[in-house]
């Protein structure tokens, strides 16, 4: 059973961008698309360790801002030709409010 961290109103993550959490096994990047879909991913390409937050997101993915790799934001896969997976984290939204599950 998943114990629930509230992180943020879904408001406090622009639109087509991001929100950082840290933590020490690595930061989490929690992404808003233009149809208010939430994902939470590693916040580090599976290429070369870029931050995926400071990536442009469209549609369900975003650019990794260093080699620009896709990165599917609702499985932290990368869409081919190039592969690899930065992991995703399962989030919920209750009433406004972002939780990721720990």
């Amino acid at each position: 059973m998943s114990s629930w961290q509230k992180i943020c109103r879904i408001e406090d993550i622009p639109v087509l961008g991001s929100r950082v959490v840290k933590r020490a096994g690595g930061d989490i990047a929690i992404f808003r698309n233009d149809q208010d879909e939430i994902f939470a991913i590693h916040d580090k390409c599976p290429h070369k360790g870029g931050p995926l937050s400071q990536g442009i997101v469209f549609g369900r993915t975003v650019a990794c801002p260093l080699h620009s790799w896709q990165i599917d934001l609702a499985t932290g896969e990368a869409l081919a030709p190039d592969h690899g997976c930065a992991g995703r984290f399962e989030l919920k939204v209750e009433q406004g409010e972002v939780y990721l599950a720990l």
